[in-house]
């Protein structure tokens, strides 16, 4: 049994393949390009070996991160006990023998060009680029620290610099916050991967002497290819030959499958699900809708990767901050004539205005931000995600399962004068059982919920186009929706009529159940919605947020829906390569976007939004695309990732206010201006208090684990 069987038709018009022009630039970070197979060249990296290619990540990977902290923590551990300004802080001697004296310069220099490489290279790069950030300001702070301890080392001017613990402190924890960074910003795999992946190997070509098996870069427009049932189609093309339920779910991301036969439009990734076709090929690699999905995946994912982190900016104003406050000490105190003195502030100014605490106010944030997520079902996948969505100003679900189940389900049963809605529905049931289709399973589950007894059914048969019949008991019964009504030639009772009307208005599928060649009853299925979904829009709209819904289905369908769950506006009908148009149009209204989907057709829109929400039992692609995955099916988690961002990025400026405004107070008095007053910070005091702030730091992430994301909790 399939939909053309139960008269359901879902109208898309594959022709209409997406066109959209191929992107001029691929950040290879997340891109390949169509092979002429239609597989993504791209090569998957796992979450170690993420690279990232914009930014202060630029050319780095999270497992050099990981490789440069540890041995630089296991260096930095006798730079600190051997240093004579640490040993002089806490009171103990240094052992002394042959070469004690060179294990922190040593070391200490080690760490400097090892763990400090990717900081110096990033701070020429922003420095070049005239865009100081973070980069720029470790990169300063590890320098000054590293010429100072060796004039101090070789004693050169009699200057107490002593700053190898310090330099190697600073190394280790700032190449600490960027490894935990980069874990959270990794992913597993690429978007164009799990695209790809929809393709089959293989085809079978149909000759003139048989078939053979091909790859696909073999493939050539107007060849005829075999698609076997269960088999996914290997290229675009028209059906010539044979009927079949397609399965275009990962294209459409609706649930129902549709009928196809001669002469329609199919597309490549899509399954024959009953029934083997043969398909002339129309468009073949980077021609395909599928390729043509691909390319709207890399231009709005490039589109929406330019957002900074807010410790760029913080650090931006810390360097010339800093700088400024440096080249006025220096000036400053030789006017005042002590030359000395100006060396040792300056360079304590300089150190100091990398404090440890910026290094980790973002990525102590972040790290526990995506724990606690992830204890909710909510895998942050992209930072920037979740300090965009505190600032969402719509939410723009996807229809089919996530606001709704994404599988038809029993909602309406109607009898005729005589009989009753169990007996209507225990026969209809009694057909169904030998069918394995989703309205059939739809009907007997209904049936065996309310506890009825199904009759046994024998000789079932399908007729094509029209439903499927078979016999229970003495009598011979069919179901099946208007074409099967039309082909038996009979008449809808006036009063079934009038209780299916508000059905088929709202767009459900009506199935009407004969026997002995009389209509008796009628039963409607639709796409049910889900429980949570009743909870999480009237949340949201609390919340200060706009709902929007978006569905390939007709509007009449959407329009039931939206009533339902009181949605703001609708976007019904919608072609698969527009839904990413949609998002757009909102956002040229000046709104904020958060994109909630599940379907290979939603990656475009879930990568152009500001913020991408997958849902978890959707597709590998939409997972992909997103920036956030919901692990389950419940829309109320989207509830729970706003009330993280929002907790978040109160915790993110709260370190970043500490960790900048400790500077603001802690490098004039580095600086000397209360020199006059008796009241001074010598280096190794400075040194600790940017401990101490780096300690409040991580103590005020730590309490974003009080928030509970509970789904089912959220009001």
């Amino acid at each position: 049994m399939n939909n053309e069987d139960h008269g359901r038709h879902t109208s898309v018009d594959h022709s209409a393949s997406a066109t959209v022009s191929e992107a001029e630039h691929m950040d290879h970070n997340t891109h390949g390009q169509a092979m002429p197979d239609g597989h993504a060249a791209h090569s998957a990296v796992d979450e170690e070996h993420a690279v990232h290619q914009h930014g202060q990540h630029a050319g780095h990977s999270t497992a050099m991160f990981k490789n440069k902290f540890w041995l630089s923590l296991a260096l930095s551990v006798p730079v600190v006990y051997f240093s004579p300004m640490f040993a002089h802080l806490l009171g103990y001697h240094i052992p002394e023998f042959p070469g004690s004296l060179w294990i922190p310069p040593v070391l200490g220099s080690l760490i400097f060009f090892y763990g400090g490489l990717p900081f110096l290279k990033g701070g020429w790069t922003e420095l070049r680029s005239r865009q100081p950030g973070m980069m720029l300001l470790i990169a300063m702070a590890i320098t000054v620290a590293f010429v100072a301890s060796w004039i101090t080392t070789l004693g050169i001017g009699n200057f107490n610099l002593d700053f190898w613990w310090e330099l190697a402190l600073l190394v280790v924890i700032m190449l600490l916050g960027h490894w935990i960074e980069m874990r959270a910003l990794g992913s597993a795999r690429g978007a164009l991967d799990a695209l790809a992946e929809l393709l089959p190997d293989e085809a079978e070509r149909i000759t003139e002497h048989g078939t053979e098996t091909v790859s696909l870069s073999e493939l050539s427009v107007n060849d005829v290819v075999l698609v076997r049932s269960g088999a996914r189609l290997p290229a675009d093309g028209e059906i010539i030959e044979g009927r079949a339920e397609l399965d275009e779910s990962m294209i459409t991301g609706e649930s129902k499958t549709v009928p196809r036969g001669p002469g329609d439009s199919v597309v490549a990734g899509t399954v024959a699900t009953d029934s083997a076709v043969r398909i002339r090929v129309g468009a073949v690699g980077t021609d395909t809708a599928l390729a043509g999905i691909q390319r709207l995946v890399a231009e709005a994912q490039a589109s929406s990767s330019k957002a900074q982190a807010l410790a760029d900016k913080a650090a931006a104003f810390l360097f010339y901050f800093a700088l400024g406050a440096g080249i006025i000490t220096f000036i400053a105190w030789v006017l005042l004539g002590s030359p000395d003195e100006a060396v040792i502030r300056t360079v304590t100014v300089l150190v100091i205005a990398c404090p440890h605490a910026l290094g980790l106010a973002i990525p102590l944030v972040i790290a526990i931000s995506t724990e606690q997520a992830a204890r909710a079902g909510v895998l942050i996948k992209n930072r920037i995600a979740l300090e965009r969505m505190r600032t969402i100003d719509v939410v723009l679900f996807d229809k089919t399962g996530t606001l709704t189940k994404g599988q038809p389900g029993l909602t309406g049963i109607a009898a005729t004068e005589g009989m009753n809605d169990d007996d209507v529905l225990a026969l209809a049931a009694a057909v169904e059982a030998d069918s394995e289709h989703p309205s059939a399973r739809a009907i007997v589950s209904a049936a065996r919920e309310r506890g009825l007894r199904v009759p046994n059914a024998s000789a079932f048969a399908s007729l094509t186009g029209r439903g499927v019949k078979a016999d229970v008991g003495a009598s011979a019964v069919m179901v099946g929706g208007p074409n099967l009504i039309a082909a038996e030639g009979l008449q809808v009772p006036p009063e079934l009529r009038n209780q299916t009307r508000p059905w088929v208005e709202r767009g459900a599928s009506v199935l009407h159940v004969i026997r002995g060649g009389e209509v008796i009853g009628a039963v409607s299925l639709e796409d049910e919605v889900r429980e949570e979904s009743r909870q999480a829009i009237p949340a949201l709209q609390k919340r200060g947020i706009r709902v929007a819904m978006i569905t390939g289905d007709a509007q009449q369908v959407a329009d039931a829906v939206a009533a339902e769950l009181n949605i703001d506006e609708v976007f019904a009908q919608v072609l698969p390569q527009d839904k990413d148009k949609k998002v757009a149009e909102l956002q040229s209204r000046g709104l904020k976007v958060a994109m909630v989907g599940d379907g290979v057709n939603d990656s475009p829109a879930l990568a152009r939004a500001e913020v991408g929400i997958a849902i978890g039992a959707g597709t590998d692609v939409a997972m992909e695309s997103a920036g956030v995955v919901l692990a389950g099916n419940d829309p109320r988690a989207v509830l729970s990732m706003v009330d993280l961002s929002r907790a978040s990025y109160r915790k993110m400026v709260q370190n970043l206010i500490w960790a900048t405004g400790y500077n603001v107070i802690a490098v004039p008095l580095a600086a000397g201006v209360l020199a006059f007053a008796g009241v001074a910070i010598s280096p190794a005091v400075a040194a600790i208090l940017m401990s101490v702030s780096t300690i409040v730091v991580a103590l005020n992430a730590q309490l974003l684990r009080r928030i509970k994301l509970d789904p089912a909790a959220v009001q």
